[in-house]
């Protein structure tokens, strides 16, 4: 049986949809007419920035149900006759915002990076964070990682300890990768894995407007990967401007609908040295030909 992969909607999309259809159908369904209950297209977005966050409209549908079932009762009670929904209406309604511009959330603390992956409902980000404590050389792995993301992290050790000079015989390196609920397999973490690896080493912090994306080589070649629409996507709902990607991939660009690919800045890496001279700084590597 054939598998059919869709691309996630955009923020514009997911308002338009809500407003020609979800809006009408919810009103239906809870007994209102038009004239009764609407929603601002300010309170449509605040719902899908804040209290969605999927490539469809599953949630915003739900969510928007919701909305207007307490419309309904408040007109059944006799309180209102008629109600405008507004962004300050909706935390009494829908509780409190359920996610934020993850620009608010990054620390910039070193061993930290935001990567970008592709899973079944869409695009996603991952905060990489790696830590190190005193051990045997060993890597440890958590967050409900695959196969092929476990041989790209040990893949991205190495090439962290060639770069830095960092030998790491009596340290153990631990690598998290949190929505531990959430499985993560594939290849194209390497990148930000690599770039949280030589933030932690070299103590200096990975920009945290940037996400990334891209499978690596232990020639610290940067490989093309898949679901370049939908990663970018998940950076731009997630309020990060710079999106870092594999030269590569650069025709996968004509994917990206142009009001993402306008508010969204890219940067293109053919090796690892590029990805560290932009997210980290101008580090050079502990031996000139460390990675060749």
């Amino acid at each position: 049986m054939e598998v059919i992969q869709l691309p996630g909607y955009t923020e514009q999309e997911k308002i338009e949809i809500a407003r020609r259809y979800l809006v009408r159908r919810q009103l239906s369904a809870n007994g209102l007419k038009p004239e009764q209950a609407a929603l601002s297209n300010s309170a449509l977005e605040a719902i899908v920035r804040d209290y969605t966050r999927e490539a469809g409209v599953r949630n915003l549908e739900r969510e928007i149900g919701s909305a207007l079932r307490y419309v309904a009762m408040q007109i059944a009670e006799g309180k209102v006759p008629s109600v405008t929904l507004e962004p300050a209406d909706l935390p009494p309604i829908l509780g409190p915002r359920r996610f934020e511009n993850e620009l608010a959330l990054r620390s910039g603390m070193p061993g930290v990076a935001t990567g970008l992956a592709w899973t079944p409902v869409g695009g996603d980000i991952l905060f990489i964070e790696a830590s190190r404590v005193p051990g045997s050389g060993r890597l440890i792995l958590t967050g409900q990682l695959g196969d092929v993301m476990k041989e790209s992290a040990q893949a991205a050790l190495t090439l962290a300890k060639t770069w830095t000079g960092e030998a790491l015989e009596k340290v153990d390196v631990h690598v998290h990768v949190p929505a531990g609920a959430t499985p993560k397999d594939g290849p194209s973490a390497g990148v930000a894995m690599f770039l949280a690896l030589v933030s932690l080493l070299t103590g200096k912090a990975v920009r945290p407007d940037v996400a990334m994306t891209g499978e690596i080589s232990l020639r610290g070649l940067v490989m093309p990967i898949g679901g370049v629409k939908e990663k970018t996507l998940a950076a731009l709902r997630a309020g990060i401007p710079i999106v870092m990607l594999p030269r590569r991939n650069q025709k996968d660009l004509e994917d990206v609908p142009a009001e993402v690919r306008d508010k969204l800045q890219f940067v293109w890496l053919d090796r690892i040295d590029d990805a560290v001279r932009y997210a980290i700084g101008d580090l050079e590597p502990a031996h000139e030909h460390a990675v060749s």
